[in-house]
C-alpha cells in the first residue's frame, strides 16, 4: 500500500491535508486561453479525469474541491473512481450563489445548495465571487451572509468561505459566523494576493477555523519544489494545500515533494531534463 498522506479536520469532517484543485482538469489555466483550451481537450469526459483522480487517491488524497455543478463530467468521475477504488471522496463544492436581496434570488441558491448536497458534496464555500458582493468593511461585516450558511446547514454539509478577500476571514472571526473553513490565496510570489505575502500568512496563522490555501504554485508561475516547499512550511498544522496536476505523473511529483516538505526532506526526484545529464552541477 502507498504511504497515506496526512489528515486534518473540518467540524468533524477528517480531509486530506492535500486537497485535489481543479482549475488544469476543468480549464482555467490562469495563464492563456490556448492553454484553457487545451486543458478542456484533454479533459472533456468521466474517463478522462478517473487516471488523475486514481493517482491522488493511492496515497490517501481523497478530498476535492471544485464547483461541481459546472462539470457533471468531474462529479461522475468522482463516483465511478470512488467504486473502482473502494473508497470514499470527499467532494468540497464551491458554487457561485445568486446572493440579489430578492426572494427568487434566495430561491435560486437554495436550489443550487440543494443540487451541491446531492451531488454529494460534504463542504460548501460560498464563493468567492458572490461572497465578495457581501462585503461591508465600513462596518466590518458580511451583510446576510447567515442567509447562506443557513441554507448550506439545512442541506446537511459544513459551511465555508471562500475568501480570496483576506479581510472575510477578519470579519468572519470576528462576527463569529457560521463559517467552519475558508479558502483562502497563498503563495510564495503573491500572485493573486491582495495584500502582501507576510499579512496573509499572519491571517492564516490567527483564524479561527482550518484555511485550505490555493494557488500553491502560483498558477505554474513558480516550480512544485519551491511552491509546495513554502506552502507547506508556513501554514499550521490543520490547515491544507490545494494542488492541481494536470497529469498523473504530475500528482505522483505534487505528492512527493510535499511528503518530503512535511518531514523536512529532500524528494525522491529525478534530476531535470537536459540534452547532457552527465553534468556535476546536476549533482549524483
Amino acid at each position: 500500500m502507498e504511504r497515506q498522506f496526512p489528515r486534518t479536520q473540518v467540524e468533524g469532517v477528517s480531509v486530506s491535508r492535500m486537497l485535489i484543485g481543479t482549475n488544469w482538469l476543468l480549464g482555467w489555466s490562469h495563464t492563456s486561453i490556448s492553454a484553457d483550451e487545451m486543458i478542456k481537450r484533454r479533459y472533456d469526459s468521466a474517463e478522462a479525469f478517473k487516471p488523475v483522480l486514481e493517482a491522488y487517491l493511492r496515497h490517501g488524497v481523497d478530498s476535492i474541491m471544485a464547483p461541481f455543478g459546472l462539470s457533471p463530467e468531474l462529479t461522475r468521475a468522482v463516483k465511478e473512481t470512488e467504486q473502482h477504488m473502494g473508497r470514499e471522496m470527499i467532494m468540497i463544492d464551491t458554487p457561485t450563489l445568486d446572493v440579489a436581496d430578492s426572494a427568487e434570488a434566495r430561491r435560486k441558491s437554495r436550489q443550487m445548495v440543494r443540487d451541491s448536497a446531492k451531488n454529494g458534496a460534504k463542504i460548501c464555500l460560498i464563493h468567492h465571487s458572490a461572497a465578495e458582493q457581501l462585503v461591508n468593511k465600513n462596518l466590518g461585516r458580511i451583510l446576510r451572509l447567515d442567509d447562506y450558511t443557513e441554507m448550506i446547514r439545512d442541506a446537511g454539509m459544513v459551511p465555508g468561505l471562500s475568501a480570496h478577500m483576506p479581510e472575510l476571514v477578519v470579519y468572519s472571526d470576528q462576527n463569529g459566523y457560521d463559517v467552519q473553513t475558508y479558502i483562502q490565496i497563498f503563495n510564495c510570489m503573491g500572485f493573486l494576493m491582495q495584500v502582501e505575502i507576510e499579512t496573509v500568512a499572519s491571517i492564516i496563522h490567527h483564524a479561527k477555523k482550518p484555511v485550505m490555501t490555493i494557488k500553491s504554485m502560483a498558477a505554474g508561475r513558480c516550480s512544485p519544489y519551491v511552491g509546495l516547499t513554502f506552502s507547506w512550511n508556513a501554514i499550521r498544522p490543520q490547515d491544507m494545500v490545494t494542488v492541481g496536476a494536470f497529469t498523473p505523473d504530475e500528482a505522483e511529483e505534487d505528492i512527493e515533494i510535499s511528503l518530503a516538505a512535511l518531514e523536512h526532506r529532500f524528494p525522491d526526484l529525478e534530476k531535470r531534463g537536459s540534452p547532457n545529464q552527465a553534468q556535476a552541477a546536476f549533482g549524483k
